[in-house]
C-alpha cells in the first residue's frame, strides 16, 4: 500500500472526526456513494485529487493540508524555492509539486505535473472536478484528452478549461513531460 495514499486517508478520517461528520455525511457532501468514500478513508483504494479538491472545498480546508498535512499560515506572499515544494505522488504516471503550500486562502492551486513516459498506459475516463485550470507545457510533448477531444500540447503551449470536464494527461515520444498546473476554484 502506498504510505501517501494511507497517510492522506488517515488525515480524511481525522478532519471528519473534528467536524463530527459521519462517512454518509461525507459521502453525500462530495457526491460520491458511501462505499467509496469508506475506501478512501480507509486507504484501501487511490484517492483522486479530484476527490480531494471537492472535500478541501466542500469542509473550507486547504487542499495542502490533505495532501501533506501541513498548516498554511502566510498571507501577504509565499516563496518557493527551486525544488522546495512538497511532491506526492497519486498514480505511477503523475507526480505533483506543489507550489504554494503556505499562503493561506488560496484561489488557485499551482503544481509542476510531471507526466512519466509509459506507452502501455491507459488513462481511462480522466478526472473531473470543480473549477477552472490552467497548464502550460514546461517540457515533452502532452496528449491531454479533454471531453474525449484528443488535443496536442508541446513545449510552450498552453491551455485554460473548465475542469468539470473530463479530462486526463498522457506524454508523448516515449519521454516524460512536465506542465505547470494551475486550479481555479469556483466561487462560493
Amino acid at each position: 500500500m502506498n504510505i501517501q495514499i494511507q497517510q492522506i486517508a488517515e488525515r480524511l478520517k481525522g478532519l471528519r472526526d473534528a467536524l463530527k461528520l459521519s462517512e454518509a455525511d461525507c459521502a453525500q457532501a462530495c457526491g460520491i456513494s458511501p462505499a467509496l468514500y469508506q475506501q478512501y478513508e480507509s486507504g484501501e483504494s487511490d484517492i483522486p485529487v479530484s476527490f480531494l479538491y471537492r472535500f478541501s472545498s466542500v469542509y473550507q480546508i486547504e487542499l495542502t493540508t490533505l495532501l501533506t498535512g501541513d498548516v498554511p499560515h502566510m498571507r501577504g506572499y509565499s516563496v518557493t524555492r527551486q525544488g522546495t515544494g512538497s511532491v506526492v505522488e497519486r498514480r505511477k504516471e503523475y507526480r505533483y509539486q506543489a507550489l504554494n503550500e503556505s499562503f493561506i486562502h488560496k484561489k488557485a492551486q499551482p503544481f509542476v505535473v510531471t507526466v512519466d513516459a509509459n506507452p502501455d498506459y491507459d488513462a481511462g475516463v480522466g478526472y473531473q472536478h470543480e473549477g477552472q485550470e490552467f497548464n502550460l507545457v514546461l517540457s515533452g510533448k502532452l496528449q491531454l484528452v479533454l471531453n474525449e477531444k484528443a488535443l496536442i500540447l508541446n513545449e510552450g503551449d498552453s491551455i485554460w478549461f473548465d475542469s468539470s470536464l473530463p479530462h486526463r494527461m498522457r506524454a508523448l515520444e516515449g519521454k516524460e513531460a512536465r506542465f505547470l498546473a494551475m486550479i481555479f476554484k469556483t466561487e462560493q
